[in-house]
């Protein structure tokens, strides 16, 4: 198997809010310090298997690994814009839109 370029952590959206994942120890997390980093083809390989089993089990969408550098503190911090922004948290202002619980009028 080949290596891979950089450590990579796993993304994935929650099916019924739309926040960003990262795959950690126990299951999907938020916090980036609690991701799981894949340091080579084979524990990337892994962390998709993981992923793709709870894609299958519709609990999580969008499910990809991401090149990641980790800091001296062991925190993962993307290297690409988009998963960079992905978890700076919503781009929209989440209070304009409707409740899906609340009924239309």
């Amino acid at each position: 198997m080949a290596q891979a370029t950089h450590p990579q952590i796993l993304f994935a959206s929650d099916l019924r809010r739309g926040e960003t994942l990262l795959l950690g120890e126990s299951g999907w997390v938020r916090d980036p310090r609690r991701a799981l980093v894949a340091r080579d083809a084979a524990s990337g390989a892994d962390l998709l298997r993981r992923g793709e089993a709870d894609l299958a089990k519709n609990r999580v969408v969008d499910v990809y690994l991401a090149d990641v550098e980790v800091g001296e503190d062991g925190v993962p911090s993307p290297l690409h814009y988009r998963e960079k922004r992905r978890l700076a948290g919503p781009s929209v202002r989440p209070d304009l839109f409707a409740d899906p619980e609340e009924p239309s009028r």
